[in-house]
């Protein structure tokens, strides 16, 4: 009975992690895309980068008075 207890609680461990840091970018999307090999570091890098991107994005609607994000903001 212990063991099914222990197997169930590790289970319902599983289940509940997310992806490291919740990343913006989609890591399979990512390497599926590229038709090169990733080194660990770039997902970290990529996610910065459109970060970034999307601050800016938002800044800009900001000072234009807009409540939303266009293609142009980029």
């Amino acid at each position: 009975m212990a063991r099914k207890k222990k197997k169930a609680a590790k289970k319902a461990k599983r289940r509940g992690k997310k992806a490291p840091a919740d990343l913006i970018i989609s890591k399979s999307r990512t390497k599926n895309s590229v038709g090169l090999r990733i080194s660990g570091d770039f997902y970290a890098a990529l996610d910065v980068a459109v970060r970034d991107m999307i601050a800016g994005a938002e800044a800009r609607a900001a000072s234009n008075n807009r409540g939303t994000l266009r293609p142009h903001d980029l």
